[in-house]
């Protein structure tokens, strides 16, 4: 049974799907004017894990996350530039999805554009304003009429009486009141624009979401999530469009999912407090597969402290786990018939369960994970005990070898193999090297030998003396 923490009722809930066998997620995208930075990433590994973990579980999953490719912060950065606001919008965008296959996030099965959906938007503007939810001032746009929705701030539990406008909230004497938001922004000089009913404009923050959402995945759809920092006012507000739309505050996302901020220094990390790092940054240090697993090994709804020291506590996590994915390799090239690792193999069945309850129990990779190094281990001591010269079970050791890699294929792990060209040439060059290193054993040269070893290990090799031979494996 599958329970996942639902923000709208702080609690966690059983799920139950709104169609048989499939799932309906829109996730929140960027703002494309700048490269993501790992706070931007978070929500996005979040989302792919849990996607992967319903396609495992035999679900077919819809997928929908946008780009907000018109907005302030767009248009200032292409001014400052002296550029066109979509050679910004683009350039981060490609930017956006280097970072994202680095970190193994799979695609979106659609990638709405704010630009190329205009139409949609006008219309439900128009719908709002026709049903009384939404007004014109003239000169300055279209207004969301927040008194008119009885139940605004049922997602962040605030009431209208006590809230003040928002960072993103524009102050205007002429709004009926001052948390009423802009649906629709009249055209300003050097801005792009496009028409509508109202004049020249384009669309308020919210409004983009609500029609792209329902455009996509229909009037009630399964989740829709992102990082809590839009709980309010961004999701409090689509709510408040999209249910006013379509006349039923029941309809709209069924279940809302949002992970807990990366901070430095326990302060929330942002691009507007300077205090962020770029994945694009972050990839110089480290691989794409470590800074995923560091954001994975906390609990999406839990903070995450961002730190050098803790990249590098993930990177020997993840070299635990690569070294067992490596004897994997190694073995799974073997033959033999004997009943030796049938213990392994109920030993991993039973890890699966838990680890599948970890996941059930609103998507908790740090346990999940903590399975994972459970059967990493386990599969460590039966390599040792087959190099040491017992007899070897290839059947039940490829079903725990199985149940590993189901594991790696849900955290999203060991995907970035080296090119085959490449891969072939280093596998000569280490082999050279280890003979050198053999040579020089054979003939008590001690020195030569120890020095090719922590030349190698400076480099990122370690090197494995076994009774079957020495094992090379990237540190």
């Amino acid at each position: 049974m599958l329970r996942v923490y639902n923000t709208m009722t702080r609690k966690k809930e059983e799920f139950t799907p709104l169609k048989e066998g499939e799932v309906s997620i829109y996730c929140c995208g960027v703002t494309p004017y700048n490269d993501s930075h790992i706070g931007n990433a978070r929500p996005f590994v979040t989302w792919d894990v849990i996607r992967r973990y319903f396609a495992k579980k035999g679900y077919k999953v819809h997928y929908v996350q946008n780009f907000t490719d018109v907005d302030d912060k767009i248009i200032n950065a292409a001014n400052k530039e002296g550029v066109t606001w979509d050679t910004i919008a683009n350039r981060y965008i490609k930017a956006y999805f280097a970072a994202m296959d680095a970190l193994n996030v799979r695609h979106a099965d659609i990638y709405p554009r704010v630009s190329e959906t205009m139409e949609d938007i006008v219309k439900m503007i128009k719908d709002l304003v026709d049903k009384g939810y939404a007004y014109e001032i003239p000169g300055s746009g279209v207004y969301y009429s927040v008194e008119k929705f009885s139940h605004y701030g049922m997602l962040s539990g605030r009431k209208l009486d006590d809230m003040e406008a928002g960072a993103r909230i524009e102050v205007d004497e002429k709004k009926h009141h001052p948390m009423d938001f802009a649906l629709w922004k009249a055209a300003k000089p050097g801005e792009p624009s496009w028409d509508s009913p109202w004049g020249k404009g384009r669309p308020g923050w919210h409004i983009e979401c609500s029609t792209m959402s329902l455009k996509y995945l229909g009037k009630k759809f399964d989740f829709h999530g992102g990082g809590s920092d839009l709980i309010f006012p961004h999701h409090e507000n689509e709510i408040a469009q999209s249910c006013a739309c379509l006349g039923d505050h029941h309809a709209f996302a069924q279940h809302w999912v949002h992970n807990g901020f990366i901070t430095i220094n326990s302060e929330k990390m942002s691009k507007s407090k300077g205090n962020f790092f770029t994945v694009k940054d972050i990839l110089k240090e480290y691989p794409g597969e470590v800074v995923r697993f560091f954001i994975l090994q906390t609990h999406y709804r839990s903070p995450l402290d961002f730190s050098d020291e803790r990249l590098k506590e993930a990177q020997t996590s993840l070299g635990r786990l690569e070294n067992s994915y490596q004897l994997i390799q190694e073995l799974s090239k073997k033959e033999g018939d004997a009943e030796t690792a049938m213990k392994l193999a109920g030993e991993a069945e039973t890890l699966r369960t838990a680890f599948y309850e970890a996941m059930d129990d609103d998507f908790n990779t740090a346990l999940a994970i903590s399975q994972m190094f459970a059967l990493s281990k386990a599969i460590n001591i039966y390599a040792r005990a087959v190099e040491n010269g017992a007899a070897f079970d290839k059947k039940d050791f490829d079903r725990a070898a199985a149940i590993y890699m189901e594991m790696a294929g849900i955290i999203g792990i060991f995907e970035q193999e080296a090119a085959p060209a490449e891969d072939g040439l280093v596998d000569k060059l280490m082999d050279l090297l280890i003979e050198l290193r053999q040579e020089a054993r054979a003939e008590k040269n001690w020195a030569l030998a120890d020095k090719l070893r922590d030349r190698l290990k400076e480099a990122g090799v370690l090197l494995e003396d076994t009774k079957t031979g020495v094992r090379w494996k990237r540190a």
